[in-house]
């Protein structure tokens, strides 16, 4: 299957989505494959076997959120002038989110821009952080503060590297595509809350959903200036999560999972969901093993937190916000009152 993306706003920027087993590739050009250790051990191999050019280098980082800092970038940036790459060389980034984040951004500020394509090799980042553009670091004061919008030339999407995914790596991925289905198509939810994600097929076409909506949103707003912030539903709560808890307790789906039911119980407190519905998306969620509850201990913190957020401007913090199921809404200007009792309702001993 081949998604386009093709974005309106932007002059010559079209590539494709690939959802098959991963092709031959062939570049005339000095290529370097950014990877970690874990993704190396399993998969490298199979990826060189598919790779031909010019002069080719791996380069690897360490694994893990942690490590995803400016520190790191220079990392790759160094190993990038001691292959001596010019501007029609390339990159590939060959791993999860973190690895696709921080690939894209070597790769736009790299002699100010040179070429990458992404081979996604998690669930969570075939079907949202590979897709779109989005690059970027974490710093002490929040998550990809620092980063681009930057397109890769080419995504590439093999499920049979999720066949080495561990349980909770696959988990996370499914929270980014429950988190489509509950912005976007209702209809899509009712599937995912009947789907056997063992059952290949059934996940094959989860992804290719999930994906599809992901371009659709991308190719109308590639700068989040409108319906793509819609995307960050239950990431405005997450953010928060991680940065409490330095990037070490949660993967950043399962931080999104509980950002999720964050999100919806503010949304009840307004009127804009039921309680059955919040309680149909938490329900979907634990049976994924996903987690859905976390101990705030101390609202005032947390809600201060939100003000870094990307989303937030002229200190109006925006939420993103579900309308039920299959809607959703760009809420800013909440009492503050109103965000503190909610956040008060996910204290310690609750």
């Amino acid at each position: 299957m081949i998604i386009p993306i093709e974005l309106v706003q932007a002059q010559n920027i079209k590539y494709d989505i690939v959802i098959d087993d991963l092709p031959q590739l062939t570049f005339d050009t000095k290529v370097v494959i950014v990877t970690n250790p874990t993704v190396a051990g399993y998969h490298l191999d199979m990826l060189l076997d598919r790779i031909s050019a010019r002069e080719l280098h791996v380069v690897r980082i360490p694994d893990g959120e942690e490590y995803k800092n400016l520190e790191t970038i220079e990392k790759i940036l160094n190993a990038l002038f001691e292959h001596k790459l010019d501007r029609k060389s390339l990159l590939i980034a060959f791993g999860g989110g973190v690895i696709g984040d921080m690939t894209g951004f070597a790769a736009s500020i790299y002699q100010r821009g040179i070429d990458f394509i992404q081979v996604p090799t998690t669930l969570l980042s075939q079907v949202d952080a590979s897709v779109g553009g989005k690059t970027g670091v974490n710093n002490k004061y929040g998550k990809n503060l620092i980063g681009t919008f930057y397109q890769p030339r080419a995504v590439y999407i093999d499920p049979k590297f999720l066949k080495t995914l561990p349980a909770r790596e696959f988990a996370a991925g499914i929270a980014e595509i429950i988190k489509m289905a509950v912005m976007f198509d209702k209809d899509f939810f009712d599937f995912l809350e009947e789907a056997d994600f063992s059952d290949e097929s059934m996940l094959k076409e989860a992804i290719a959903k999930s994906v599809t909506l992901k371009a659709w949103v991308v190719n109308q707003d590639e700068k989040e200036a409108g319906i793509r912030a819609v995307l960050n539903y239950g990431h405005t709560f997450a953010h928060v999560i991680e940065n409490e808890t330095n990037y070490t307790a949660y993967l950043h789906g399962e931080a999104v999972a509980v950002g999720m039911v964050m999100a919806n119980e503010l949304a009840v407190e307004l009127g804009m969901m039921t309680q059955a519905e919040a309680e149909r998306i938490k329900s979907l969620l634990k049976k994924v093993s996903l987690p859905i509850s976390y101990s705030i201990e101390d609202v005032n913190d947390f809600y201060e937190h939100f003000l870094l957020d990307k989303k937030s401007a002229k200190g109006s913090i925006k939420f993103i916000l579900p309308k039920g199921l299959g809607g959703f809404e760009i809420v800013s200007g909440i009492d503050e009152a109103i965000v503190k009792k909610v956040l008060g309702s996910f204290g310690e001993n609750k």
